[in-house]
């Protein structure tokens, strides 16, 4: 049994004198009520109550631990009702982590409409591209771009999200234009650093995946120096959409191969568990479905996943 509970129980029969009464208060048996104070007695090695066939009343030990637990109960059952408010009402802080780039689209002006429904609640955002285990991070979203492997985790698909082969005008212009995509493997790619020294990118072709070696002339860990070089005309972009749209629309970069786009390319929440999630977390995992349109189920799947295609 619970020391909290025992000492809840010792307190009730202490301040009414009597077993029966402490009882009623608790809402269980009389028997019940005398087996726990016999299990804290024993626990402590001390006589707490003088008993009686007609009273009960308190050993100086008895009378110091009532005495000494009355500000521990109280901190106790102050800390109780915060955290059933978290559970019922959203509050608090939330650890959440997106891949490198998601600062470039449209992640933090729906964080923030987030918060300005949930003015209680506050986030911590951490932008990595590396593996993390949620669990001992202390993370409690991950959003991920890519297929996700890990059956540890419980994720909410959020959005399918296309990925583009893009380059300058004049790029296409000098190289000429790819219209399968093992001719990527003769064009200048501009690549992420963690495909490392021998980059793939996938593709899909007739509906199996389709794996293209490229020559990286350039790599980065960030996508935002890979785009603008390659609106300068020095190579192969191949991004999530959401991180190129606003150049393509405005003709710095042209898009190509939009046959061959992969359909596993989601955009997705991922958390531990389905139960006791607290209410800002659940707040959070509705709102971003809701605002990102999302169209999947939820499933269980694996942490390792690619943030990119690129």
């Amino acid at each position: 049994m619970d020391s909290i509970d025992l000492i809840k129980t010792f307190r009730e029969v202490a301040s009414h004198g009597s077993f029966s009464r402490a009882a009623t208060r608790l809402d269980i048996s009389k028997a019940t009520v005398s087996k726990y104070i016999a299990e804290l007695e024993s626990r402590l090695g001390v006589r707490l109550l003088n008993r009686s066939t007609r009273a009960v009343s308190l050993t100086d030990a008895g009378a110091l631990l009532l005495e000494r637990s009355k500000p521990m109960m109280e901190l106790f059952e102050q800390a109780r009702a915060e955290i059933q408010e978290h559970a019922s009402h959203p509050t608090g802080r939330l650890r959440i982590t997106a891949p490198l780039g998601s600062g470039q689209g449209d992640l933090p002006k729906a964080l923030g409409q987030f918060m300005g429904h949930y003015p209680d609640v506050s986030i911590s955002l951490e932008l990595t591209n590396r593996v993390i285990d949620m669990a001992e991070d202390a993370v409690d979203l991950a959003l991920y771009f890519g297929p996700i492997e890990d059956d540890n985790l419980i994720v909410r698909k959020l959005s399918r999200r296309d990925v583009v082969v893009c380059a300058s005008p004049v790029y296409w212009k000098k190289h000429g234009k790819p219209t399968h995509p093992r001719e990527l493997a003769d064009h200048d790619a501009l690549t992420q650093s963690r495909l490392g020294s021998h980059p793939q990118w996938r593709f899909e072709v007739d509906g199996e995946p389709f794996d293209v070696d490229v020559k990286s002339r350039m790599d980065a860990t960030e996508a935002a120096p890979l785009i603008q070089v390659a609106m300068q005309g020095f190579g192969v972009v191949y991004m999530p959409e959401m991180l190129v749209q606003g150049h393509i629309d405005h003709g710095e970069l042209v898009p190509v191969l939009q046959d061959f786009t992969r359909s596993d390319m989601w955009f997705s929440a991922a958390y531990l568990q389905r139960r006791h999630n607290s209410a800002a977390l659940r707040a959070l995992i509705d709102f971003l479905e809701m605002r990102f349109g999302g169209r999947g189920k939820t499933k269980a799947t694996t942490a390792t996943t690619t943030t990119t295609t690129a």
